[in-house]
């Protein structure tokens, strides 16, 4: 895991319950935790500063990293792909965007596209992008003051087929599948939640934000297709279930954890 990752995964899983703030000191010993040492931590941090992710202050002989709105809004975004899923069942309709860009502007085309697969979105031609959940509102609301021409539609397809047919062009769901079951089959190797709860703070910090580690990454390919559009044996949903127990037996351990490290830097 790179520091920047654990900085992110730390701040999305703990910190923000905790005023969104850290001091340097405390930010190191969490991130010692993962084996990064003081200078590659202050590297990380200086380096997501100046990015825009945290404002500073001084307290003392101390700097807080605190949250910017950037930051908070992109760890919103994340925990609503990680831990949410589309319920309910599908209306048989496809929201369609279409896309025109100049050939010139290549910097917008690809935000385009990291912003459609983001929201789950896939490509089903070189401009055309579809989903079966009613985002199109959200697509308007992450492409503010947009070059790009955007064609926003809804839509059906003739038959069950096609529908099969086109969620075959638009994602790798073979690929993706055998991501969950070898996600799946490393969770059942867990000890039950009971176990998980009574492990040592510091051991269940690193065993948290290694499991969100290893799951964020799939959902991010996930469009959470509804259950019409998938194989009847789909891995995602005993992974998802797993993923959410295992995360909430480690919650209390490991967050008792990083209260008392943010206790111990606090003067």
């Amino acid at each position: 895991m790179k520091p920047r990752a654990l900085v992110f995964d730390l701040f999305g899983d703990h910190l923000r319950y905790h005023g969104g703030v850290a001091r340097t000191q405390a930010l190191i010993e969490l991130l010692d935790v993962f084996g990064v040492g003081e200078p590659t931590a202050r590297i990380a941090l200086a380096r997501m500063r100046r990015e825009g992710w945290f404002d500073t202050r001084r307290e003392g002989r101390q700097v807080a990293y605190t949250l910017s709105e950037k930051a908070w809004r992109l760890l919103d975004e994340g925990r609503t792909r990680i831990f949410q899923r589309a319920v309910g069942a599908w209306d048989g309709q496809w929201r369609m965007v279409i896309y025109a860009v100049s050939e010139q502007d290549r910097a917008e085309r690809e935000r385009l596209r990291g912003t459609l697969s983001w929201l789950g979105f896939g490509p089903l031609a070189t401009a055309t992008w579809v989903s079966p959940h009613e985002r199109l509102d959200e697509v308007e609301r992450a492409l503010p003051g947009t070059s790009a021409r955007l064609d926003l539609l809804t839509c059906r397809s003739r038959d069950r087929a096609t529908d099969l047919d086109m969620v075959e062009r638009c994602w790798d769901l073979k690929a993706l599948g055998r991501d969950y079951q070898d996600l799946v089959d490393r969770l059942q190797t867990l000890p039950p939640p009971a176990g998980l709860a009574a492990l040592p703070g510091r051991d269940a910090l690193r065993l948290r934000i290694e499991l969100v580690s290893a799951y964020r990454h799939i959902p991010f390919r996930d469009p959470d297709l509804p259950a019409e559009l998938l194989p009847e044996d789909w891995p995602g949903h005993r992974a998802h279930e797993l993923f959410l127990a295992a995360h909430e037996a480690l919650n209390e351990p490991a967050d008792a954890f990083v209260t008392a490290v943010l206790a111990r830097h606090a003067s």
